[in-house]
């Protein structure tokens, strides 16, 4: 019996050619690696965001070593350092061979909520104090730099998918509406998001932060960052879904969702919203880097996320002087991860673009 083919669906066909796509791929593990890690920060990093040790400030990383003083391979294990100045004060790390602490798993630490639930002190790994370990080296305050990109990632990944959905709702609504009714409305609210385009995009960021009272919580500053990012971006998406309503507004199954009496909310929600979906993921996608960008901007001014609380721009606000590089290169990780991030966002809309396509198979043959 011979089997008939399958006939994929435009969802099935879309997804198979984001698969086929290596990159594209290779850059959706990263991001599912990094918002995993997270996730689970205070389970998979080994101290809490605000731990510090002044004694070990701008401590370098501090490697896992696998043999011992007789060369014979042995637990892994990290030496103990101590802290000393030269000449010309500048810090110095000795290790001290003496002292050696073995790498755990599941050690006992900073106690943490898991998942904000489950009360809990386990880590996956670490050492026992009085030794530090530090992945990828500690900051100013002996902090260690691994945890505290863990714990930053949480804020600068997190404000990306909150903003955006904001603002693409706010979008979408309006585009809509503009789209659909057309008249007057359309002209107020098109000379609406114009002004809010015309301004430039940073000044506003900075003239809306400022309106914000000093006296807020970090968890106030945070959730006034995500309002202030989506008010910025909503508006260039709303220009674009009303050139998209305005031909969609057209169609046979719009006019015979009037004729039988639909009421405007709904044909916008459910006839001409859903047909700009194509192009609202791609842009969903190549949107959310500039929301990270965005908040880093401000946390590295100084203007977000405020110590000890960790995010990627604050932490990057380490790096403002180039003695600092010089002297400790490893504070420029957090800027890594930013750029690694906004890569691969930007990687993934493209390919989505061209998987949502429907020219995409043409050329794909023509090619």
């Amino acid at each position: 019996m011979i089997k008939e083919p399958k006939h994929l669906s435009q969802f099935q066909m879309a997804l198979k050619r984001f698969k086929e796509n290596r990159m594209a791929m290779i850059c959706f593990y990263i991001l599912f690696i990094l918002y995993a890690g997270a996730l689970f920060a205070d389970f998979l990093a080994p101290y809490s965001y605000s731990n510090e040790e002044r004694n070990y400030s701008y401590c370098p990383p501090t490697p896992l070593e696998l043999f011992n003083e007789q060369g014979h391979l042995t637990w892994p294990f990290v030496y103990g350092r101590q802290l000393t100045f030269d000449e010309y004060h500048k810090r110095i790390y000795l290790v001290d061979k003496i002292q050696q602490f073995p790498f755990k798993f599941f050690v006992k630490g900073d106690e943490y909520k898991f998942l904000g639930i489950l009360k809990s002190s386990y880590h996956l790994f670490g050492v026992e104090s009085p030794g530090r370990l530090y992945l990828f080296g500690a900051d100013s305050r002996g902090r260690d730099l691994y945890s505290r990109i863990l714990h930053g990632g949480r804020i600068s990944l997190s404000i990306g998918l909150i903003g955006v959905a904001i603002s693409f709702s706010i979008g979408l609504l309006v585009g809509g509406i503009a789209g659909y009714f057309g008249g007057w409305i359309d002209d107020a609210l098109m000379r609406i998001c114009e002004i809010v385009i015309m301004i430039p995009g940073f000044y506003l960021l900075l003239a809306l932060r400022a309106v914000v009272p000093d006296n807020f919580s970090s968890l106030q500053v945070y959730f006034a960052i995500i309002i202030i990012l989506s008010f910025i971006g909503w508006a260039g998406l709303a220009r674009i879904i009303r050139g998209m309503g305005l031909s969609l507004k057209t169609r046979d199954y719009v006019l015979a969702a009037k004729t039988l009496g639909v009421s405007n909310i709904k044909i916008i929600v459910t006839h001409i919203l859903p047909h700009t979906l194509s192009y609202s993921i791609v842009a969903v996608m190549l949107s959310i880097p500039g929301y990270i960008l965005g908040e880093s901007a401000l946390s590295l001014l100084g203007l977000g996320i405020q110590d000890p609380y960790a995010s990627w721009g604050n932490m990057l606000s380490e790096a403002m002087s180039i003695a600092r590089i010089k002297f400790a290169p490893w504070i420029l990780l957090p800027g890594f991860f930013i750029f690694l991030t906004v890569v691969c966002f930007n990687m993934i809309g493209d390919a989505l673009r061209d998987c949502l396509d429907p020219l995409y198979k043409g050329e794909e043959r023509a090619g």
